[in-house]
């Protein structure tokens, strides 16, 4: 059974839950992490979720994404789920921001990083139905057809913001 620490808005840990509960509990902040994972041409790699996922299942999502599992460290996640879903370990991620993301489902505080990687990528298919890297005007253009994750949604949107202000 996967445990997730229950965290603070600050991302103290409060106390535990099984994942299953933390999935049906949005009052219960739990942490994730993110990369985005772009090529030398700016194209931003995402994944097609698995349609036996039980969150966002089929829906197109940002290229890395998992729990930050009981006792871990936020880097020791980041290396293990680029790893687990993506192939890749060797890259340079870059720390951008972090959020709060909640629907009616669960609520999570996510710690989002970024990287540019060209090299293979070799998809977990347990976990992704498929990858596609994307050019951001053309993702832009489809963004609320029903085909992303609410989650994805909400990081684009922050992630533009991000490069505005910066």
């Amino acid at each position: 059974m996967e445990i997730l620490d229950i965290v603070d808005i600050n991302g103290e840990i409060i106390g535990q839950a099984a994942r299953n509960v933390a999935h049906g509990d949005n009052k219960l902040l739990h942490r994730v992490v993110h990369v985005l994972v772009f090529d030398d041409h700016g194209r931003l790699l995402l994944q097609k979720r698995s349609s036996n996922k039980d969150v966002a299942a089929g829906l197109w999502d940002t290229s890395v994404g998992g729990h930050i599992d009981q006792g871990e460290t936020i880097e020791q996640a980041l290396k293990r789920e680029t790893k687990e879903e993506l192939g890749i370990t060797c890259f340079n991620p870059e720390f951008l921001y972090t959020y709060i993301h909640s629907n009616a489902f669960e609520s999570e505080l996510v710690y989002t990083y970024k990287c540019v990687y060209n090299g293979q990528v070799v998809f977990n298919p347990d976990e992704i139905d498929e990858v596609c890297y994307w050019e951001m005007d053309r993702l832009l253009e489809v963004l609320n057809d029903g085909s992303f994750s609410d989650n994805f949604i909400h990081e684009l949107k922050l992630y533009n913001e991000y490069l505005c202000a910066t």
